[in-house]
C-alpha cells in the first residue's frame, strides 16, 4: 500500500470580526443583494442589546460607508452601503409591483 496522503492545507489566518464588523459586512452584504437593513433586525440577529444595537449603528453611519433612510409607512430606520439607496428603492418599488401582480392574477384565477 502506499502512503501518498494529502498533506492538510493550511489554514488561513482567519480573523475572528467584532460585532460591529459582522453587522457592517451583513448590511453591505444585503445592500449587493438589493435590500435594505432594518434596525430593528439586528438586535435578535446578532443577539445584542437594543441600546447596542443603536451605539453600532451611529459608529457605522459616522465613518460613512453606510447611509440610512426611514420607511415612509413605519418611519423604520433602514440601512444600505452608501450610494447605493435609490437603487434598492426603485428594486424594492419592483418587487412590490411583481408581488401586487402575481397576487390579482392567482385572484383572478380563482
Amino acid at each position: 500500500m502506499s502512503h501518498n496522503k494529502k498533506t492538510f492545507r493550511k489554514f488561513k489566518n482567519i480573523k475572528h470580526q467584532t460585532i460591529e464588523e459582522k453587522i457592517k459586512s451583513f448590511v453591505l452584504r444585503n445592500s449587493k443583494n438589493g435590500y435594505y437593513t432594518k434596525v430593528s433586525t439586528l438586535s435578535y440577529k446578532f443577539d445584542i442589546s437594543q441600546e447596542r444595537t443603536w451605539e453600532i449603528v451611529g459608529e457605522i453611519l459616522d465613518d460613512g460607508s453606510i447611509e440610512s433612510v426611514h420607511d415612509q409607512k413605519s418611519g423604520e430606520m433602514k440601512l444600505c452601503e452608501t450610494g447605493k439607496m435609490y437603487s434598492i428603492m426603485n428594486l424594492e418599488q419592483k418587487r412590490k409591483r411583481e408581488k401586487y401582480k402575481e397576487s390579482k392574477k392567482t385572484n383572478k384565477s380563482k
